[in-house]
């Protein structure tokens, strides 16, 4: 049995509660504990935590395979070892093979946990590391001299010449159960590395490490969506608005839309995509709004909107896969769970965001349906 253990702690001195502070959209640990689930050679994810918030926010992720578990103060005090936690865990659980995964490398994906396992099967392996390669040139100080490390000084190689040097990234490490307890570390024996992308040679240690990885997701988000969605569906109010309510001096209700959302209608329906709003309110603009959009559906007054979007993937053929929603409070959140994809705004409630695929750069009413509808086409 291959297991998945993620340590947590609730005392990081250098960003507090770090662990669960939004990144990306979602609290920190929520990207490392998904890469372990959603990997094919992991049998169960535990995540080892001493803190209430923490636990209760891994909780509520909902994923089959995670279980949190308590953390010892001694194992999640400033001086305990990562090594401390994991026999510690490894004295009261049975598994064969462990891989060690750092909370503060939200990069890491089942992909690179799978091909790590792959490694760690050959049979003349006993641990896995990941790594990034490095192009850089070091030196070392002696008696107050600086010299080179890794190169000839006189013969400065270009970067295609240059195999560069292997250095740990911190992502994950796999052993066996039986040579963590025997050598009383993460890896031992006859290890390889696992090379992953350079862009995840950062960590999260400082403040600014946060902003340079957070930018790296949103870029990395961007370019690998590869959903096959055939009908898109949104709210109206608080997604394709601001959520404002706005009235003139002679008590008349006014909505703020976005210009750039409706170009995003006008791209999707020239792709072939469905397009409607589902809404709870009940009000001649939203009708006005949906006829100018030339939008194909158009669901006002809906109590259970989850019910509607059942109807219309009945009505036009399609599975709830190829559909993706647009929602920014609590009375979306069965949608979101429900559909292909999901996304929320900037300003959407905490549930939603953590629920929802992707959160949008920006505010309702600021063009979360264009940031949508660009990923999807």
């Amino acid at each position: 049995m291959n297991i998945a253990f993620i340590p947590v702690r609730g005392g990081s001195k250098s960003i507090p509660l770090k662990n669960i502070k939004e990144m990306n959209g979602k609290p920190l640990v929520y990207w490392t504990v998904k890469a372990a689930s959603e990997s094919k050679y992991i049998d169960k994810v535990y995540v080892a935590t001493d803190s209430g918030l923490i636990k209760s926010a891994v909780e509520a992720f909902e994923m089959p395979k995670v279980k949190v578990i308590d953390r010892s103060p001694e194992s999640a005090s400033d001086t305990a070892s990562t090594e401390f936690a994991m026999l510690e865990f490894a004295g009261k659980h049975d598994f064969d093979n462990m891989i060690l995964i750092q909370a503060t490398s939200p990069l890491l994906t089942a992909k690179d946990i799978d091909g790590g396992f792959e490694l760690f099967s050959q049979p003349d392996c006993d641990s896995v590391i990941s790594v990034v390669r490095q192009y850089r040139f070091i030196w070392k100080e002696e008696n107050g001299i600086a010299k080179p490390a890794n190169y000839d000084v006189f013969h400065r190689p270009r970067r295609q010449e240059f195999d560069g040097y292997l250095m740990e990234n911190g992502a994950f490490y796999i052993t066996s159960k039986e040579r963590l307890i025997s050598s009383k570390n993460r890896v031992s024996g006859r290890i390889k590395a696992y090379e992953m992308p350079e862009d995840t040679a950062f960590e999260i240690d400082e403040p600014n490490d946060w902003v340079i990885i957070e930018q790296l997701m949103k870029k990395r988000g961007r370019k690998k969506f590869d959903k096959k969605i055939k009908m898109l569906l949104t709210d109206c109010d608080g997604c394709l608005t601001d959520g404002g309510m706005y009235y003139s001096e002679k008590g008349d209700e006014l909505k703020k839309f976005n210009t750039r959302d409706g170009m995003a209608f006008a791209m999707l329906r020239e792709h072939g995509i469905i397009t409607g709003i589902i809404t709870s309110e009940n009000v001649e603009l939203n009708r006005r709004r949906a006829e100018k959009l030339k939008l194909d559906e158009l669901h006002m007054g809906v109590k259970d909107k989850l019910a509607v979007v059942q109807e219309l993937a009945e009505k036009y053929d399609i599975s709830l896969d190829e559909i993706a929603y647009i929602g920014d409070d609590v009375n979306d959140l069965p949608v979101i769970k429900a559909v292909g994809f999901s996304c929320c705004p900037k300003d959407a409630v905490g549930e939603v965001k953590k629920a929802a695929d992707h959160v949008s750069e920006v505010c309702g009413g600021h063009g979360v349906i264009r940031e949508a509808a660009e990923m999807i086409l």
